[in-house]
């Protein structure tokens, strides 16, 4: 066994990777995950003290939502001082929503938060979840020379790639590479080896404490423009009770049709004080809207470019920004800002 010279808190939510077949009946049920890591011998080898925090009834990661994401802050606020890092387990649908998220309500984290998952459960004879595990742990362990963590920020790792959690998305529905992050570089790739690429890792001030935040407004609906799109459906969209913001998936670098009453309804919610979002359904690329007419259509309209983020960053940052303010100029001009490194700001747009 390792002499452990980091702490790593794995916090276990739910998803497939802890679940086991019921021996009696075949279905895949939940498993004590404290036991299991006693039974796997590939941690002993970690130089790290591994505690586990489980949540009391595993939640299947379509069911999760800010309450949750609240409670996880909550779970590593409560053991920030204990832990030199924290590895999240949770299931593949939403964790990129949840990577996101928490990247905005652990302001300035001065410590490793690496999720992982996996699509097969660990104690399967071919699963994916014992590599996703074992390296995660690594990651949230792993120091420079100076004792400050390796990678200070909300990752998703899976399949050999560390991504930075807010700039990944689920891409595949069952095979092992699940999450990539095309419009931004690996943090990490761990082969033979785990290789760290430093020069793309955030690195917050460390003179300051981390500021948790728990609120999350979710009165923002996700919009996407499809040939023969329907002005009813729209506005009876646009006027949803309580609506503060719009995600609107458009064409290619930003772009949509050049319809008047689109223009005059996108207009008049900017108006009204509703931010609206433009994030391209394109899974690379980013937002030009000053590149073509369909583009300029969306910026007279006071729509404001999500540039090269994801369509899970930009519902999270709205959610995260809407809770600190009534101030829809001031929400627009953050969402035009990288906060941490959710972004890529280009001159011009």
């Amino acid at each position: 066994m390792s002499t452990p010279t980091s702490r790593v808190l794995l916090i276990y939510t739910g998803g497939t990777i802890g679940m086991g077949k019921n021996p009696e009946t075949g279905a895949l049920e939940p498993l004590d995950f404290r036991h299991l890591i006693q039974r796997m011998p590939e941690i002993a080898a970690i130089p790290a003290a591994i505690d586990v925090h489980q949540f009391p009834r595993p939640v299947d990661s379509s069911d999760m939502n800010p309450q949750l994401w609240a409670h996880i802050v909550e779970i590593i606020v409560g053991h920030y001082d204990s832990y030199d890092g924290f590895v999240i387990l949770h299931g593949t649908d939403t964790m990129a929503f949840t990577a996101a998220a928490l990247s905005f309500m652990l302001e300035n984290l001065t410590k490793p938060v690496i999720l992982t998952g996996s699509q097969l459960p660990v104690n399967q004879l071919r699963t994916d979840g014992r590599e996703n595990l074992i390296t995660s742990i690594e990651i949230a362990a792993a120091k420079h020379v100076d004792g400050r963590p390796r990678v200070p920020e909300v990752c998703i790792y899976f399949s050999g790639k560390l991504l930075r959690g807010n700039r990944s998305t689920k891409i595949n529905s069952e095979g092992f590479n699940a999450f990539d992050s095309f419009n931004f570089p690996h943090l990490a790739d761990a082969g033979i080896h785990i290789r760290y690429h430093d020069e793309l890792i955030l690195r917050p001030d460390f003179e300051r404490p981390m500021t948790p935040h728990y609120a999350m407004d979710t009165n923002i609906i996700v919009f996407t423009l499809f040939p023969g799109i329907q002005e009813a459906a729209v506005r009876h969209l646009f006027s949803a009770p309580g609506l503060r913001a719009i995600v609107m998936r458009t064409y290619g670098s930003g772009n949509a049709p050049q319809l008047p009453w689109l223009e005059q309804a996108l207009a008049e919610a900017h108006r009204q004080g509703i931010v609206v979002v433009n994030v391209t359904q394109c899974t690379e690329g980013p937002v030009e809207m000053a590149r073509y007419g369909g583009g300029f259509l969306l910026k007279n309209a006071g729509v404001v470019s999500g540039y090269d983020g994801t369509v899970e960053c930009a519902i999270a940052k709205l959610m995260h920004l809407l809770t600190h303010s009534t101030d829809a100029d001031f929400i627009r001009q953050q969402m035009n800002r990288s906060l941490c490194g959710e972004i890529t700001v280009r001159e011009g747009e």
